[in-house]
Formats: structure tokens, sequence, C-alpha cells
């Protein structure tokens, strides 16, 4: 991996955690059993065949699509045409529950945890049991390591 998408790997996560901070804290409405355009559509009062005139398809394809989404199975693209026929944002994010940077150093933090309690173990069985506090200073010299080739983060343990 070249040093440059290294280096810009932290400031990518500073940049989507700008972006997306004031979303965090914001719970998810619970999607409605029916779905969003159904529930949209009946409370503005606009029928099936209104919709489907400003959607420019059939009214079968408006049934189709209102299943479509209840079963989760509805497209991006759908969904912003269908919020676009009711006047609506199409509003779509992955939200990280915590800042990307957290989850990056926890990560490597978890990865250096694992390598070092199989160290540990085989030292243990050879009577070579370090400190606890020894431990933690290796496990986040390691983790810093991991940090800066972090290819090796999200590879299979």
């Amino acid at each position: 991996m070249s040093s440059a998408r290294r280096s810009s790997n932290p400031l990518a996560r500073w940049a989507i955690d700008v972006q997306l901070k004031p979303m965090r804290d914001i719970k998810p409405p619970i999607r409605p059993d029916r779905g969003w355009i159904r529930a949209i559509r009946e409370a503005i009062g606009m029928t099936t065949g209104q919709f489907a005139s400003r959607l420019g398809v059939s009214q079968p394809r408006v049934a189709a699509l209102e299943r479509a989404e209840a079963n989760e199975v509805v497209t991006l693209k759908s969904l912003r045409q269908a919020a676009e026929a009711l006047d609506c944002d199409f509003v779509y994010a992955i939200v990280p529950r915590k800042p990307l940077e957290d989850v990056v150093k926890d990560r490597a933090r978890y990865v250096a945890q694992l390598q070092l309690e199989r160290t540990s173990h085989t030292m243990h069985l050879e009577n070579q049991g370090v400190s606890k506090q020894r431990m933690e200073r290796a496990r986040e010299a390691l983790a810093g390591e991991l940090l800066r080739s972090d290819r090796r983060l999200w590879a299979d343990l």
C-alpha cells in the first residue's frame, strides 16, 4: 500500500465523520410495516392512481413498488423516484455508531489483543509470562503498528 493511500485514510475518516456526525445522534425512525412510500402517500391523501400518474407508471406497478419497499427489496433508484413523486427528499446513509477513527483504533486493539494472547499462551506454557502492564504496553504498540498498515486490520482472524 502506498504511503499516499495510507496517509489519506485518517483524513477520509475525518471527512466522513464530519458529514455524518449530525446523523449519529438521530435514532432512525422505525419503518412503518407497509413502508414509507405507502405511509406518506396515504397520509397526504394521494390515491395509488394519482401516485402512479406522478411516477409515470401503472397502478399495479405502484402496488408492486409498495410491496417491494415493505419487503426490503426495493431499489434506491425506485425510492428516489417515489420520494420525488411524493414531493419528499430521499435520504440514504450508512451511519457509523461511533467515529470512524474510533472504529479503526478499536479494531487495531482487538487484533493486537488476539495476536498477543496467542503469544502469551505459549509464553505461559514455557513459564515466561509477562505482567498485565507490560502486555497492555505491547498491545498498544502492536495496535499502533497495525494502524500504520491497515490492510491487516480487517483480515479474517
